[in-house]
Protein backbone atom coordinates (compact mmCIF):
# COMPACT_ATOMS: atom_id res chain seq x y z
CA UNK A 1 0.00 0.00 0.00
CA UNK A 2 1.45 3.17 -1.04
CA UNK A 3 1.24 6.26 1.58
CA UNK A 4 -0.12 9.50 1.23
CA UNK A 5 2.29 11.61 2.89
CA UNK A 6 5.06 9.50 0.84
CA UNK A 7 3.26 10.21 -2.45
CA UNK A 8 2.82 14.02 -1.39
CA UNK A 9 6.81 14.39 -0.35
CA UNK A 10 7.25 12.77 -3.97
CA UNK A 11 4.89 15.62 -5.70
CA UNK A 12 6.73 18.22 -3.92
CA UNK A 13 9.87 16.86 -5.31
CA UNK A 14 8.45 16.53 -9.17
CA UNK A 15 7.06 20.38 -8.46
CA UNK A 16 9.99 21.98 -6.74
CA UNK A 17 13.01 20.35 -8.56
CA UNK A 18 15.10 19.25 -6.34
CA UNK A 19 14.97 17.76 -2.29
CA UNK A 20 15.95 21.42 -0.72
CA UNK A 21 13.13 22.61 -2.49
CA UNK A 22 10.82 20.22 -1.58
CA UNK A 23 11.79 20.77 2.16
CA UNK A 24 11.52 24.07 1.74
CA UNK A 25 7.63 23.90 -0.12
CA UNK A 26 6.86 20.94 2.85
CA UNK A 27 8.76 23.19 5.66
CA UNK A 28 10.15 19.47 6.66
CA UNK A 29 14.37 18.75 6.54
CA UNK A 30 16.00 17.63 3.74
CA UNK A 31 16.95 14.34 5.53
CA UNK A 32 13.03 14.09 6.18
CA UNK A 33 11.91 14.17 2.46
CA UNK A 34 14.70 11.11 1.61
CA UNK A 35 13.67 9.32 4.83
CA UNK A 36 10.19 9.28 3.11
CA UNK A 37 11.16 8.40 -0.27
CA UNK A 38 13.12 5.80 0.89
CA UNK A 39 10.49 4.00 2.22
CA UNK A 40 8.38 5.02 -0.94
CA UNK A 41 10.57 3.23 -2.86
CA UNK A 42 10.26 0.35 -0.63
CA UNK A 43 6.97 0.49 -0.74
CA UNK A 44 7.12 0.78 -4.72
CA UNK A 45 9.80 -2.22 -5.58
CA UNK A 46 12.16 0.16 -7.65
CA UNK A 47 14.09 3.22 -7.65
CA UNK A 48 12.40 6.43 -7.80
CA UNK A 49 15.09 9.11 -7.58
CA UNK A 50 18.61 8.85 -9.52
CA UNK A 51 21.42 10.95 -8.67
CA UNK A 52 21.92 14.10 -11.60
CA UNK A 53 25.19 15.69 -10.95
CA UNK A 54 24.85 17.73 -7.64
CA UNK A 55 21.03 16.86 -7.03
CA UNK A 56 18.61 14.36 -8.33
CA UNK A 57 15.87 13.48 -11.24
CA UNK A 58 13.27 11.26 -11.01
CA UNK A 59 13.75 7.48 -12.60
CA UNK A 60 11.05 6.51 -15.52
CA UNK A 61 9.05 5.13 -12.40
CA UNK A 62 9.00 8.15 -10.34
CA UNK A 63 7.88 10.51 -12.90
CA UNK A 64 5.24 8.05 -13.47
CA UNK A 65 4.24 7.63 -9.93
CA UNK A 66 4.31 11.31 -9.60
CA UNK A 67 1.58 11.80 -12.19
CA UNK A 68 -0.54 9.54 -10.09
CA UNK A 69 0.23 11.29 -6.97
CA UNK A 70 -0.84 14.66 -8.38
CA UNK A 71 -4.02 13.26 -9.02
CA UNK A 72 -4.01 11.07 -6.11
CA UNK A 73 -3.31 14.85 -4.06
CA UNK A 74 -5.87 16.60 -6.38
CA UNK A 75 -8.96 14.25 -5.61
CA UNK A 76 -8.19 14.52 -1.71
CA UNK A 77 -7.87 17.78 -1.92
CA UNK A 78 -11.54 17.95 -3.25
CA UNK A 79 -13.02 15.59 -0.62
CA UNK A 80 -11.23 17.34 2.27
CA UNK A 81 -13.17 20.45 1.04
CA UNK A 82 -16.58 18.93 0.23
CA UNK A 83 -16.19 17.41 3.98
CA UNK A 84 -15.19 21.42 5.17
CA UNK A 85 -18.37 22.27 3.39
CA UNK A 86 -20.18 19.52 4.72
CA UNK A 87 -19.36 20.26 7.99
CA UNK A 88 -19.97 23.84 7.51
CA UNK A 89 -17.42 24.50 10.31
CA UNK A 90 -14.38 26.81 10.36
CA UNK A 91 -11.54 24.53 11.43
CA UNK A 92 -8.32 23.23 10.27
CA UNK A 93 -4.84 24.85 8.75
CA UNK A 94 -4.81 27.42 6.27
CA UNK A 95 -1.80 28.52 4.70
CA UNK A 96 -1.53 32.23 2.98
CA UNK A 97 0.64 34.52 1.81
CA UNK A 98 0.38 38.31 0.46
CA UNK A 99 2.88 40.26 -1.61
CA UNK A 100 4.69 42.85 1.43
CA UNK A 101 2.93 46.21 1.11
CA UNK A 102 -0.78 43.78 1.57
CA UNK A 103 1.23 41.82 4.42
CA UNK A 104 1.72 44.71 6.47
CA UNK A 105 -1.39 46.86 5.19
CA UNK A 106 -4.14 43.72 5.25
CA UNK A 107 -2.62 40.95 6.98
CA UNK A 108 -2.60 42.56 10.95
CA UNK A 109 -6.27 43.23 10.72
CA UNK A 110 -7.50 40.24 8.74
CA UNK A 111 -5.44 37.94 10.61
CA UNK A 112 -6.73 38.86 13.98
CA UNK A 113 -10.25 38.99 12.63
CA UNK A 114 -9.73 35.52 11.58
CA UNK A 115 -8.23 34.38 15.21
CA UNK A 116 -11.26 36.14 17.13
CA UNK A 117 -13.78 34.97 15.21
CA UNK A 118 -12.39 31.33 14.07
CA UNK A 119 -10.30 30.19 17.04
CA UNK A 120 -10.14 26.52 15.44
CA UNK A 121 -8.81 27.81 12.50
CA UNK A 122 -4.87 27.54 12.45
CA UNK A 123 -3.46 30.44 10.00
CA UNK A 124 0.13 30.38 8.82
CA UNK A 125 0.94 33.41 6.87
CA UNK A 126 4.26 34.88 4.65
CA UNK A 127 5.10 37.44 2.84
CA UNK A 128 6.07 36.53 -0.94
CA UNK A 129 5.66 38.80 -4.13
CA UNK A 130 2.76 37.84 -6.31
CA UNK A 131 4.44 35.21 -8.29
CA UNK A 132 5.55 33.86 -6.09
CA UNK A 133 2.62 33.73 -3.90
CA UNK A 134 0.35 32.42 -8.08
CA UNK A 135 3.31 29.22 -8.09
CA UNK A 136 2.61 28.52 -4.17
CA UNK A 137 -1.00 28.13 -4.74
CA UNK A 138 -0.65 26.13 -8.35
CA UNK A 139 1.72 23.74 -6.47
CA UNK A 140 -0.70 23.34 -3.22
CA UNK A 141 2.34 25.16 -1.03
CA UNK A 142 -0.57 27.59 -0.08
CA UNK A 143 -3.99 27.90 0.32
CA UNK A 144 -4.42 31.19 -0.78
CA UNK A 145 -2.37 34.17 -1.99
CA UNK A 146 -2.88 38.12 -2.13
CA UNK A 147 -1.14 39.09 -5.41
CA UNK A 148 -2.10 42.28 -7.44
CA UNK A 149 -1.84 43.34 -11.20
CA UNK A 150 -1.63 46.89 -12.06
CA UNK A 151 -4.61 48.65 -14.35
CA UNK A 152 -2.38 48.22 -17.78
CA UNK A 153 -0.16 45.08 -17.29
CA UNK A 154 -2.09 42.07 -16.21
CA UNK A 155 -0.45 39.16 -13.53
CA UNK A 156 -0.65 36.11 -15.71
CA UNK A 157 -3.06 33.58 -14.04
CA UNK A 158 -3.02 30.00 -14.34
CA UNK A 159 -5.99 27.94 -15.29
CA UNK A 160 -8.22 26.25 -12.42
CA UNK A 161 -8.12 29.65 -9.96
CA UNK A 162 -10.44 31.27 -8.15
CA UNK A 163 -10.40 35.02 -7.56
CA UNK A 164 -12.08 37.54 -5.77
CA UNK A 165 -10.79 41.69 -5.36
CA UNK A 166 -10.32 42.85 -2.42
CA UNK A 167 -9.34 46.91 -3.27
CA UNK A 168 -7.67 48.76 -5.81
CA UNK A 169 -4.83 51.16 -4.58
CA UNK A 170 -3.15 53.60 -5.99
CA UNK A 171 0.31 54.61 -6.72
CA UNK A 172 2.22 58.44 -6.10
CA UNK A 173 5.18 59.10 -7.09
CA UNK A 174 7.51 59.91 -3.86
CA UNK A 175 10.53 62.52 -4.50
CA UNK A 176 12.74 63.67 -2.26
CA UNK A 177 11.76 67.16 -0.15
CA UNK A 178 13.89 69.22 -2.57
CA UNK A 179 12.60 68.13 -5.78
CA UNK A 180 11.20 70.55 -8.52
CA UNK A 181 8.21 68.96 -8.48
CA UNK A 182 7.83 68.44 -4.31
CA UNK A 183 4.89 70.73 -4.17
CA UNK A 184 2.99 70.10 -7.19
CA UNK A 185 -0.79 68.86 -7.03
CA UNK A 186 -0.32 66.66 -9.34
CA UNK A 187 2.33 65.13 -12.10
CA UNK A 188 2.87 63.35 -15.42
CA UNK A 189 4.62 61.23 -15.59
CA UNK A 190 6.35 62.44 -18.20
CA UNK A 191 8.14 64.63 -16.05
CA UNK A 192 10.61 62.00 -14.43
CA UNK A 193 12.27 61.37 -17.88
CA UNK A 194 15.57 63.40 -16.71
CA UNK A 195 15.28 61.87 -13.01
CA UNK A 196 17.53 58.84 -11.67
CA UNK A 197 14.75 56.12 -10.63
CA UNK A 198 14.93 53.74 -7.69
CA UNK A 199 12.53 50.55 -7.75
CA UNK A 200 11.96 46.96 -8.01
CA UNK A 201 14.57 44.16 -8.48
CA UNK A 202 15.13 42.92 -12.12
CA UNK A 203 12.47 39.98 -12.33
CA UNK A 204 10.08 41.33 -10.47
CA UNK A 205 6.62 42.08 -12.18
CA UNK A 206 6.48 45.49 -10.64
CA UNK A 207 9.70 46.47 -12.30
CA UNK A 208 8.63 45.15 -15.59
CA UNK A 209 5.24 47.48 -15.31
CA UNK A 210 6.92 50.03 -14.31
CA UNK A 211 9.65 49.59 -17.34
CA UNK A 212 6.63 48.93 -19.44
CA UNK A 213 4.87 52.42 -18.35
CA UNK A 214 7.40 54.25 -18.55
CA UNK A 215 8.43 53.08 -21.88
CA UNK A 216 4.72 53.76 -23.25
CA UNK A 217 5.24 57.51 -21.91
CA UNK A 218 8.68 58.03 -24.58
CA UNK A 219 10.88 57.27 -22.36
CA UNK A 220 13.08 54.68 -20.66
CA UNK A 221 13.87 55.44 -16.66
CA UNK A 222 17.51 55.51 -15.60
CA UNK A 223 17.60 53.30 -12.66
CA UNK A 224 20.37 54.03 -10.49
CA UNK A 225 19.14 52.59 -6.94
CA UNK A 226 17.37 48.92 -6.67
CA UNK A 227 15.75 47.53 -3.31
CA UNK A 228 12.61 45.13 -2.94
CA UNK A 229 11.43 46.70 0.51
CA UNK A 230 9.27 49.92 0.43
CA UNK A 231 10.90 51.72 3.42
CA UNK A 232 14.49 51.06 2.21
CA UNK A 233 13.42 52.65 -1.33
CA UNK A 234 11.80 55.73 0.91
CA UNK A 235 14.90 55.91 2.81
CA UNK A 236 16.99 56.07 -0.85
CA UNK A 237 14.39 59.04 -1.98
CA UNK A 238 14.54 60.80 1.26
CA UNK A 239 18.72 61.06 0.57
CA UNK A 240 18.21 62.76 -2.85
CA UNK A 241 19.15 59.61 -4.59
CA UNK A 242 16.29 59.58 -6.76
CA UNK A 243 12.49 59.21 -7.35
CA UNK A 244 10.06 56.31 -7.10
CA UNK A 245 6.65 54.64 -7.03
CA UNK A 246 4.73 54.60 -3.33
CA UNK A 247 2.04 52.80 -3.37
CA UNK A 248 -0.65 53.71 -0.80
CA UNK A 249 -1.52 50.38 0.72
CA UNK A 250 1.07 49.36 3.57
CA UNK A 251 3.13 52.97 3.36
CA UNK A 252 2.98 54.10 6.37
CA UNK A 253 4.12 57.78 7.63
CA UNK A 254 6.25 59.02 4.90
CA UNK A 255 9.92 59.70 5.80
CA UNK A 256 10.92 63.14 6.62
CA UNK A 257 12.84 64.43 3.22
CA UNK A 258 10.65 62.79 1.04
CA UNK A 259 7.39 64.01 -0.41
CA UNK A 260 4.83 61.87 -2.41
CA UNK A 261 2.68 63.91 -5.68
CA UNK A 262 -0.43 61.91 -7.01
CA UNK A 263 -0.19 60.92 -10.72
CA UNK A 264 -3.04 62.80 -12.98
CA UNK A 265 -3.47 59.83 -14.61
CA UNK A 266 -3.77 57.15 -11.58
CA UNK A 267 -1.47 54.72 -11.30
CA UNK A 268 -4.08 51.38 -9.70
CA UNK A 269 -2.88 48.21 -9.03
CA UNK A 270 -5.60 45.48 -8.30
CA UNK A 271 -5.34 43.82 -4.86
CA UNK A 272 -7.20 40.27 -5.02
CA UNK A 273 -7.44 37.24 -3.26
CA UNK A 274 -6.39 34.16 -5.39
CA UNK A 275 -7.32 30.33 -4.51
CA UNK A 276 -7.74 26.99 -6.37
CA UNK A 277 -11.45 26.29 -8.14
CA UNK A 278 -11.40 22.73 -6.36
CA UNK A 279 -11.01 24.41 -3.10
CA UNK A 280 -14.07 26.96 -3.50
CA UNK A 281 -16.59 25.43 -1.24
CA UNK A 282 -13.95 25.11 2.19
CA UNK A 283 -15.36 27.42 4.79
CA UNK A 284 -11.88 28.18 5.57
CA UNK A 285 -11.28 30.44 2.18
CA UNK A 286 -14.28 32.24 2.27
CA UNK A 287 -13.70 33.22 6.25
CA UNK A 288 -10.39 34.49 5.27
CA UNK A 289 -11.64 35.99 2.24
CA UNK A 290 -14.43 37.73 4.07
CA UNK A 291 -11.51 38.85 6.74
CA UNK A 292 -9.76 40.57 3.48
CA UNK A 293 -12.11 42.61 2.34
CA UNK A 294 -12.85 43.86 5.59
CA UNK A 295 -9.76 44.71 6.18
CA UNK A 296 -9.15 46.22 2.34
CA UNK A 297 -12.79 48.11 3.15
CA UNK A 298 -10.75 49.64 6.66
CA UNK A 299 -7.95 50.35 4.85
CA UNK A 300 -10.21 52.30 1.78
CA UNK A 301 -12.11 54.34 4.68
CA UNK A 302 -9.00 56.02 6.23
CA UNK A 303 -8.05 59.28 4.37
CA UNK A 304 -4.44 59.27 5.84
CA UNK A 305 -3.68 56.41 3.52
CA UNK A 306 -5.52 56.88 0.97
CA UNK A 307 -4.77 60.76 -0.09
CA UNK A 308 -1.28 60.57 0.08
Amino acid sequence: MLNLERLRTLDAVARHGSVSGAADGLHVTTSAVSQQLAKLEREAGQPLLAKNGRGVRLTDAGRLLAEHAARILSQVAVAQADLEAQRGRVVGDLRISAFPTAARGLFPVALAALRVGHPQLAVCSQELEGEDGVRGVVRGDLDLAVVLDWYNKPLPMPEGMAKRALLDDIADIAVPADHRLAGSAEVDLEEFAQDEWITWPEGEFCREWLMFTLGGKGFEPRISHVAGEHHTQMALIAAGLGVGVAPRLGRGPVPDGVRVVPVRDALRRHVYAIWRADADRRPSIRAAVDALLTAGAGVTDQPGVRDG
